[in-house]
């Protein structure tokens, strides 16, 4: 299951102090045995969840990998931030490809160690919601499809925030971006559209299929180890919110990934072959307008006449999501 050997004591918040921890447990930021393959001097905005999340993904996925790993990386704010010509903050072997062909990229970096006899050297795809989701959604059901040693990582941001923040098959319902304004009597995104990748690639009955989020890094980083020590397809949903898309402060950026699980819309969970293993529970439920205030893309639903039907309905789709993953936790926090 999700990793989640801490009990928490305390009431009313979501943290635990160093001290309390046993030492394998505590968490460490900086210390010697990081890679810091994505090091410092990148051009990511304040506060940027995709930074945060690539930075410990990839500094796992080297350390489970023995330091032996590949990177493909599709177009798109992690590749622009971090690569400005002729500069990079990457400090591994790392491939930039086009928007649309990463998962086929990586597929044919591990199909050359292999043939080389390298097969210890493991091999990741990156990219974001857009590249995922739409531009490269065939190039990534072929690499499930034919199982390919790839393990394939999701940043998702909910929309193409390097071109303008522009609506993705990602982006939720009612939500503001450039191409779905707030206007009209159904306003911001529309209902009914979309797609939910995490739930494609189970269907496609790949070895392993994780969601997580930048709130909680210990179990990011569980999922990357276990993926890496895993042949075959893999694919983790990491979400990682963007404050200048959402328009929110940069500083709640760990609080908004934290309160999509806690609300049910992103539900936290893993998988093999198709099957539900284990979900991270919810501690405290909260409504889904806790969630979205804080955000101005949801600004439209709470004016002076608030759009509950909309609200109603967004509330609607995170109680499926708790009853469908099992997200409540009926026995309590000891």
């Amino acid at each position: 299951m999700s990793f989640q050997p801490v009990k928490f004591y305390q009431t009313g918040t979501f943290t635990v102090g160093n001290r309390l921890l046993e030492i394998d447990e505590r968490t460490v930021q900086a210390t010697q045995g990081r890679d810091n393959s994505l090091n410092s001097g990148h051009r990511a905005c304040q506060g940027c969840g995709e930074a945060l999340g690539a930075r410990y993904t990839i500094d796992a996925a080297m350390a489970a990998s023995g330091r032996k790993l590949i990177a493909a990386n599709a177009t798109g704010c992690l590749e622009v931030f971090s690569t400005p010509y002729p500069e990079t903050s990457w400090q591994m072997p790392w491939i930039h490809s086009l928007f649309g062909n990463a998962p086929a990229v990586a597929s044919g970096v591990a199909a050359a160690m292999r043939i080389k006899g390298k097969s210890d050297v493991r091999v990741v795809a990156q990219g974001g919601d857009g590249s995922t989701t739409d531009i490269g959604f065939g190039c990534l059901s072929g690499m499930f499809e034919r199982n390919d040693d790839v393990l394939y990582i999701c940043y998702d941001n909910e929309a193409y925030m390097n071109t303008g923040v522009q609506r993705s098959s990602a982006t939720p319902p009612a939500v503001r971006t450039a191409t779905t304004m707030p206007v009209g009597t159904e306003p911001g995104n529309v209902f009914g559209q979309g797609k939910y990748v995490p739930g494609i690639a189970m269907a496609h009955g790949i070895p392993y299929v994780a969601t997580a989020t930048v709130a909680d890094l210990h179990d990011l980083e569980y999922k990357i180890r276990k993926a890496i020590q895993i042949r075959g397809a893999k694919y983790i949903h990491i979400f990682v919110p963007c404050p200048l898309g959402w328009g929110a402060a940069s500083h709640d950026t760990i609080k908004l990934a934290r309160m999509a699980k806690e609300c049910g819309l992103f539900p936290v969970f893993e998988a093999e072959y198709g099957e539900v293993t284990g979900v991270s529970k919810i501690r405290r439920q909260i409504p889904v307008e806790e969630y979205m205030k804080p955000q101005r893309r949801y600004a439209h639903l709470f004016g002076k006449n608030p759009a509950t039907e909309t609200i109603a309905r967004i509330q609607a789709r995170a109680d499926r999501n708790i009853r469908k993953y099992g997200l409540l936790d009926t026995e309590g926090v000891n």
